[in-house]
């Protein structure tokens, strides 16, 4: 990796945090860093996380010459809770439509795992494209359902009880993926929790989004996003984890299929979470792909 691709630190290019007018009154914030002016590139995160899980990649690209924004999914981080828990993917799939539709230009969308399937939603149900390339990152619209089950497993584990300690969190990430290596201190992962009254830490987002009635559950929308996926023609690319739960290979080639123009990167020693597990080797191929 060359030199120019290494991020650099917050105080060298800091982010600005702004708010978007979303889907049904929701507010949702975002984090950005470059120049409005710029070719805009849209960060929409997984189920669960929140826009910081992008930040190493979006300052990164942002010196590049992008207009990098990171936004945080309804019912995450600090944007809005709804009132409703109205969590379903064809909502957080309007509110990409509606903030992509408040930039100056059309932007380049990453999305991971739920923010690539609302991606995908957003840019059918849109009445023209919304997107000038879409980056999809460890999603497909067929997933193993083994790793899908772990993952919901693990994010309602703990759900209501929470944590007693931001280190009692890390613990039980490093029990759902011991082969991710562990950060050496725990600043990323507090901006996912938040402390209770009571004294405990719990995840920094909505738990109607995991227990409510209108939960965004994919098989609901298959058909959709099936379709939705066949009728892609703008530039895309897939980035897979190469030791993803959730994506395999076949999984991987079937798209491809569907999408018979999408590049693909697989990326070595990567699980569910490359932009964490590998963020140099995500970065470089996302610019790489920019650039071409």
């Amino acid at each position: 990796m060359s030199s120019s691709n290494i991020p650099v630190s917050d105080d060298q290019f800091p982010s600005t945090t702004i708010t978007f007018d979303a889907y049904n009154g929701m507010k949702i914030v975002a984090d950005v860093w470059g120049n409005p002016d710029d070719r805009p590139i849209l960060f929409a995160h997984g189920g669960g996380q929140t826009r910081h899980a992008w930040r190493g990649s979006a300052k990164t690209i942002a010196q590049k010459g992008w207009y990098s924004i990171a936004i945080d999914m309804r019912g995450h981080g600090d944007s809005d809770w709804d009132k409703n828990g109205d969590y379903q993917m064809g909502s957080f799939a309007k509110d990409i439509i509606k903030i992509s539709k408040q930039l100056k230009k059309k932007p380049v969308l990453v999305g991971a795992s739920l923010g690539g399937l609302s991606g995908i939603l957003a840019e059918s149900d849109s009445n023209e494209s919304i997107f000038s390339a879409l980056i999809l990152v460890d999603i497909t619209p067929k997933m193993d359902q083994k790793g899908v089950t772990k993952i919901v497993s693990f994010m309602n584990d703990k759900l209501e009880e929470g944590f007693g300690s931001i280190e009692e969190a890390a613990d039980a990430i490093a029990r759902y993926n011991p082969t991710r290596a562990r950060p050496k201190n725990n600043d990323g992962l507090a901006k996912n929790l938040r402390l209770h009254d009571d004294g405990r830490y719990r995840w920094h987002w909505d738990p109607k989004f995991m227990m409510g009635n209108k939960r965004p559950r994919s098989d609901n929308y298959a058909d959709r996003i099936i379709g939705a996926t066949e009728s892609l023609t703008l530039p895309t690319l897939l980035v897979r984890g190469q030791m993803s739960d959730l994506v395999t290979e076949e999984h991987a080639q079937d798209f491809l299929r569907m999408v018979p123009h999408a590049k693909y990167t697989n990326v070595k020693d990567a699980g569910h979470m490359i932009a964490g597990d590998k963020n140099d080797v995500f970065t470089a191929a996302v610019i790489d792909f920019l650039e071409a």
